[in-house]
């Protein structure tokens, strides 16, 4: 099968397809990573294409991961204008919802930590991803807008693990020369819930740091090691962790791009792995999900630290979670009907969002999935019209 990658979009007139400016090593056109021309679908004929499906629920739940809770609402919020379904999702962590689920007490679980291809067997589940976004440094440090300081992935990796203690120390000098930095100790803000997003911050640091994967380790919920310090501060969600990083001065956190925006928190440059300062954006992201989903069992990638020219070092795919053998399958077959329609309606959303969308292609062999989600009578639970 050929490569699938994700959607490149315009996020503004002024942003181009992946076409312009690329270095040799990313991908040189819209066409080559499987962007359609069109960017926005229309909806004026999806009312009657999504509802009143025999066998297919309106109403559905589901919880999780707060790293694309932004967009999620607003795609809830769409489809019951067009649908008249209701989508009900809590944004609890992505622990939370692979817990929920496993359990059946929701519909369908997100979570921006893919399960790998042994969990979703074991408690017979699929998985398949939504979109490709970028998890973020944010500073709360007077005078410093965004972009403005850069960091690395040894000198991240140092702070959160409090042997850089004050922003004017010579690892964080050394990469910003005419940056006025204070003489001020650096709190860091963590995750107190059990997080993908927690789960992709931490891959990436102990991909660039041996100390932090010897010491420290990936996972959804780990153990500070600025908490018994008293130099770290923890927040539930991405909500809570932006609220946090708002509040404390000369504090570092990490969240989903949407969330720095929102909450006009200054994000950092990040080198990476080709040795380049790069901005989180569409394009960065879009950079790192380059990737042939085809190949991963189970959908099951990891993205950070991509060796792609102008990759963000942290970009992540987030994903939704339902059961193969489910026992509603009316149920299921809603919260299939509602990312159907996502992915055929949602994009420019997401887009407006800074979320970035999948191709097409990628799309059909996401929905190619769903065929092994059956009823009592072993047929599929639901057919993408």
């Amino acid at each position: 099968m050929q490569k699938l990658s994700v959607l490149v979009l315009a996020v503004a007139t002024s942003l181009s397809l992946m076409a312009c400016n690329q270095t040799k090593d990313a991908p040189e056109t819209a066409e080559k990573i499987g962007t359609d021309t069109t960017v926005a679908n229309t909806q004026t004929d999806s009312a009657n294409k999504y509802k009143d499906i025999q066998g297919v629920a309106m109403n559905i739940t589901g919880a999780g991961a707060s790293y694309p809770a932004p967009i999620y609402a607003k795609w809830s919020a769409d489809y019951h204008t067009i649908t008249g379904g209701k989508v009900n999702y809590q944004s609890i962590g992505s622990s939370g919802g692979v817990k929920q689920i496993i359990e059946k007490t929701i519909d369908f679980g997100a979570s921006d930590a893919p399960m790998t291809p042994e969990e979703l067997q074991t408690n017979g589940l699929i998985q398949f991803p939504t979109l490709i976004s970028g998890v973020v440094p944010v500073i709360n440090i007077e005078g410093i807008a965004p972009g403005e300081l850069t960091l690395d992935g040894g000198t991240l990796a140092n702070i959160y693990m409090g042997k850089i203690k004050n922003w004017n120390d010579p690892a964080i000098t050394a990469l910003n020369e005419g940056v006025t930095l204070p003489d001020a100790p650096i709190t860091t803000v963590y995750r107190s819930d059990g997080s993908g997003t927690t789960f992709n911050f931490t891959d990436y640091l102990a991909k660039v740091s041996g100390d932090w994967a010897n010491d420290v380790g990936v996972n959804k919920s780990i153990s500070w090691p600025t908490a018994s310090g008293g130099t770290g501060a923890g927040g539930k969600g991405n909500e809570g962790v932006a609220s946090t990083v708002s509040r404390i001065p000369n504090s570092i956190g990490y969240v989903e791009y949407a969330y720095a925006k929102q909450n006009n928190l200054a994000h950092t440059k990040l080198v990476n792995a080709k040795g380049h300062a790069v901005e989180p954006s569409a394009d960065t992201f879009a950079a790192a999900g380059d990737v042939d989903w085809s190949q991963a069992i189970g959908f099951y990638k990891v993205i950070t630290n991509s060796e792609t020219e102008q990759a963000w070092p942290i970009a992540a795919a987030t994903f939704i979670l339902v059961h193969k053998q489910p026992s509603n399958p009316e149920q299921v077959a809603g919260v299939l009907n509602f990312f159907n329609w996502v992915y055929d309606q949602g994009n420019q959303a997401a887009i407006d969002l800074d979320y970035v969308p999948f191709s097409d292609k990628a799309i059909d062999l996401f929905k190619d999935e769903w065929k092994k989600i059956v009823g009592a009578d072993g047929s599929p639970a639901y057919t993408p019209q």
